[in-house]
């Protein structure tokens, strides 16, 4: 048995791409052991709120003197940690919005990278490392290496340090692109490259998930 812990952060609860590749994982996921399990946060439908008080960068004991955060923020944040850290498996649901994450990822990134708690700082904390985040990114147009747009996609490279770098975890990314060929017209002529990344980006879930959740001998 092993659990997931599976993040939504997309606006669109109807037609996002990055929503539909989770919906593949989480079934995968489910197929390859039953007794596994899901924890499912939705952070655009019950949104974290931003920080309460800079403290909350920090543990209790690496705080500035005179630190006194709300203890309701306090609590939502061991609240996030706790179920993270609980976690075999984290999926992140990662549109691409103005180049970067969604605020509502942000926010929730913000929670739980805490140095001395999910990331080393005086001491070598890392209750994450070795274990898989998966990427899935979503992104409207394109942003292929030499074109113009290349080194626009400032999401992946973000996560990829906080979650692997920071929190030492094992990073997989799975991208579709062009998400928007079939609403913009500029975008349309490539719609059966849209359509082509995304059923690999399903199938590459499903496999992904299937290789994660097998019971383990």
């Amino acid at each position: 048995m092993a659990h997931l812990l599976h993040l939504d952060s997309s606006a669109d609860l109807e037609r996002s791409r990055s929503r539909a590749i989770g919906r593949t994982f989480e079934e995968a996921w489910l197929n390859a052991d039953p007794s596994n399990t899901i924890t499912h946060r939705d952070l655009h439908v019950h949104p974290v709120p931003h920080l309460a008080d800079a403290s909350l960068h920090w543990p209790a004991r690496l705080r500035p003197a005179g630190s006194n955060p709300p203890a309701e923020a306090e609590a939502l944040q061991t609240e996030l940690l706790e179920e993270l850290i609980a976690a075999d498996v984290l999926v992140v649901g990662a549109p691409l919005y103005n180049y970067s994450l969604p605020s509502t990822l942000k926010a929730w990134i913000d929670h739980i990278h805490v140095p001395a708690v999910t990331a080393p700082f005086d001491v070598d904390t890392q209750p994450m490392k070795g274990k898989p985040a998966v990427i899935l990114s979503s992104r409207g147009a394109v942003y292929d290496a030499g074109t113009p747009t290349a080194d626009w996609d400032h999401e992946v490279p973000a996560l990829s340090l906080i979650l692997g770098a920071a929190l030492g975890m094992e990073i997989t990314v799975i991208q579709t692109s062009l998400t928007l060929a079939d609403t913009v017209e500029a975008l349309a002529p490539q719609l059966d490259r849209s359509n082509a990344e995304l059923a690999a980006a399903h199938a590459a879930a499903r496999d992904t998930a299937t290789r994660l959740g097998a019971p383990t001998a």
